[in-house]
């Protein structure tokens, strides 16, 4: 029997490990992330990829990964993994939306508060032997006005936290959200920068939302403001940035993401934004903590396990949802294929033309992809499954004990 593998990187934390072993992989980890070429080679024989932020999981990786049938995203964004390609190879791919929004939510409070009073430049002084005790530049949050550009789980929630600490909340999304509290929903960005004394960014890894952010809109923001960015690096033009800070006509900034980030821990880091005065830089952290990151070792590791056990799909990011209780001494046939008619009535065909009955079966798509689950007695020929995955419709089969 062939020995199942899983290979996490980047420091997953050790929850996840530990479930995957109890469900009958080898686990191997690495505490950095990987090129393509490396990659690709660690892929040789694993079943299961893990990663974070950092490894980009590409097509030509996809390509060269022989076993691979699972990727685990251990964040929030999947924007590192070639989605249509992982599809292509029927590769399913799992992240965790939901695990580190308070993480993130907490981290965003902090940054306001500690650059509205502006504490970075307080510290530097005591830092350096120098006493100024001044409320000059520093102001409570209370009453002030937070503008939220992105308004999904970690938005949403900030919005509320926000509000309950005395701050008035504004915000744009593409998509119509409801407004939580007493949130005042924008119709357009240049709407909210022109109210917001603080705006803070939370968009998803799409690429429209490169260059989101740059000299217009850092320029229509209000004298004084202060701007936030936790979300992906590339979405802010970071030397305009740097220039509405020198010139004072932004208060303060803090970023938590960059275009390019070093791989592993130590590694130098360049930015235009070091060294600027009420400037809060931190290294990708906003989901760093240890109880966000045991929840979504745990939660991604368990999709992870229950894909291999059962070919459950619920939250897959990029194949068709579908959980099908499996019918006991069964083996079941996981089948993923091109979203064409037919394809239900050829494969129950083939099934029954060799004898084969049916105890269990469930069918869902998802733009150009279905995916059927069925459930049939252990007492098969082996040219069932080789015809199943000759079929010109097919994508991938997995047999599932």
């Amino acid at each position: 029997m062939t020995v199942r593998r899983a290979l996490l990187l980047e420091n997953v934390h050790p929850v996840a490990e530990d479930l995957l072993e109890h469900a009958g992989l080898q686990v191997v980890t690495a505490p950095g992330a990987m090129d393509d070429d490396e990659l690709a080679a660690a892929l040789a024989d694993v079943d299961v990829l893990g990663i974070r932020s950092k490894t980009q999981v590409s097509s030509e990786v996809l390509e060269r990964s022989g076993r691979l049938v699972a990727v685990g995203a251990f964040c929030i964004g999947t924007n590192q993994i070639d989605l249509a390609a992982a599809s292509r190879r029927g590769v399913a791919v799992f992240n965790a939306p939901f695990s580190n929004t308070r993480s993130v939510v907490e981290l965003a409070v902090a940054e306001i508060i500690s650059l509205t009073r502006r504490l970075t430049e307080k510290n530097a002084s005591l830092q350096a032997g120098v006493w100024d005790k001044s409320a000059a530049g520093a102001h409570e949050i209370r009453g002030r006005r937070l503008g939220l550009i992105g308004y999904g789980n970690i938005g949403s929630q900030l919005s509320v936290v926000a509000e309950s600490l005395g701050m008035s909340v504004s915000f744009y999304d593409i998509a119509d959200k409801l407004a939580l509290g007493n949130a005042r929903r924008c119709s357009t960005v240049e709407e909210l920068l022109d109210d917001a004394d603080i705006v803070s960014l939370h968009v998803d890894g799409r690429a429209g939302n490169a260059g989101l952010f740059g000299e217009a809109e850092l320029r229509r923001m209000k004298e004084g403001s202060i701007f936030l960015n936790l979300s992906r690096g590339f979405v802010v033009d970071h030397q305009a940035l740097r220039e509405h800070i020198l010139s004072g006509h932004l208060a303060g900034a803090a970023v938590d993401v960059f275009l390019e980030e070093p791989k592993k821990q130590g590694d130098a880091f360049e930015s235009a934004l070091r060294g600027l005065p009420n400037v809060i830089l931190t290294p990708h952290i906003g989901g760093s903590t240890e109880e966000a990151q045991e929840d979504i070792g745990r939660f991604v590791a368990g999709k992870l396990a229950d894909f291999l056990a059962t070919g459950a799909t619920p939250l897959s990011v990029n194949l068709p949802s579908l959980t099908l209780d499996h019918a006991p001494g069964t083996h079941r046939l996981a089948h993923l294929h091109h979203n064409v008619p037919g394809v239900l009535a050829r494969v129950n065909g083939v099934l029954a033309d060799r004898g084969v009955n049916v105890e269990s079966q469930g069918l869902t798509t998802l733009g150009e992809l279905g995916y059927l689950l069925t459930d049939i007695g252990l007492d098969y020929a082996p040219d069932v499954v080789e015809e199943l995955t000759g079929m010109p419709e097919t994508v991938r089969l997995r047999v599932i004990d």
